[in-house]
């Protein structure tokens, strides 16, 4: 995988607009951000969940995800290593991240 292959699928989800913050390029759904490339220059995406879905992502593949190493990483953001990570599971982790900010209006038009 590669951030222009992560760009993709998060660019796939439904509302989902490319934007920037503090130049970093960012993945927004209803103006809310779900996903970065604030790691893309160390061959990661970050994803924004809760702290118990990083939990679990991390428990099952530690070499995929991991904590940011900051306040950050302990509210949820993760790390995904896009050299190993296959696209079915970074589509199912970016679906995850992208179901915590979606509006509820485009969830119930999505069911």
């Amino acid at each position: 995988m590669t951030a222009a292959g992560f760009r993709k699928l998060a660019l796939g989800l439904p509302g989902v607009e490319e934007g920037s913050h503090h130049g970093v390029v960012d993945f927004r759904v209803g103006g809310k951000i779900f996903a970065t490339l604030a790691y893309e220059k160390q061959g990661c995406g970050v994803l924004l969940l809760t702290a118990a879905e990083q939990e679990g992502m991390v428990a099952d593949a530690p070499e995929i995800f991991s904590a940011v190493p900051n306040a950050w990483g302990r509210q949820g953001a993760t790390l995904v290593r896009l050299a190993v990570v296959k696209p079915d599971i970074l589509e199912a982790a970016l679906r995850t991240a992208w179901l915590r900010r979606a509006p509820k209006k485009l969830l119930d038009s999505k069911t």
